[in-house]
């Protein structure tokens, strides 16, 4: 297990080097994207629309934040349980996606697009929320307000604190915990 300070544009380039379990502090650039958001996306990809942000090695933070208050960008935003998006992540990984952060196992689709497309899924710990709003400097709402706390925000992130999850290697953590547990 290895430790990284990665920033988010620089992702889909230190990829190949990540292995799960790996920890890593991610900073820069990352947009939040549950359910309804997903489908929003998926209508304007279906109908050849532009999308709100750029996909081609962007990162998605399954995420719906609290509002913030004061000088604090956003309240908690803990990580959403990655699954429920499996069923749109692989079409996003092909487009140029270089990474998701959520909470939680990943379909074998999902897995296989993680491989096929060198990129990543990391994971951010679950019930950690009023944490992790530490590490986001900045927040705007980029798409979809009527969605509320589901609209897509970008959120300038320093050292957030993620694992590893899938690597473009076939890894999983979860299997290869799962794994190591029985033959303990």
């Amino acid at each position: 297990m290895t430790s990284y300070k990665i920033n988010a544009a620089e992702l889909r380039e230190a990829a190949p080097r990540l292995r799960a379990g790996d920890r890593v502090l991610l900073s820069g650039t990352v947009y939040t994207a549950r359910d309804a958001a997903h489908k929003k996306l998926f209508e304007l990809l279906d109908n050849g629309l532009p999308l709100p942000f750029e996909l081609k090695d962007a990162v998605i933070y399954y995420a719906g934040p609290t509002p913030g208050h004061g000088d604090v960008k956003v309240g908690a935003c803990g990580p959403t349980t990655a699954g429920r998006m499996d069923r749109f992540a692989p079409r996003l990984y092909d487009l140029g996606l270089a990474a998701t952060i959520g909470k939680g196992e990943r379909s074998p689709a999902v897995a296989e697009a993680v491989k096929r497309n060198s990129a990543v899924y990391l994971c951010a710990v679950g019930g950690a929320g009023a944490l992790i709003s530490r590490h986001i400097e900045d927040a705007e709402e980029i798409a979809f307000p009527e969605l509320g706390c589901e609209s897509i925000k970008r959120f300038l992130v320093r050292d957030m604190p993620l694992v590893v999850a899938l690597d473009c290697s076939g890894g999983d953590i979860f299997k290869e915990g799962r794994e190591k547990y029985r033959q303990a």
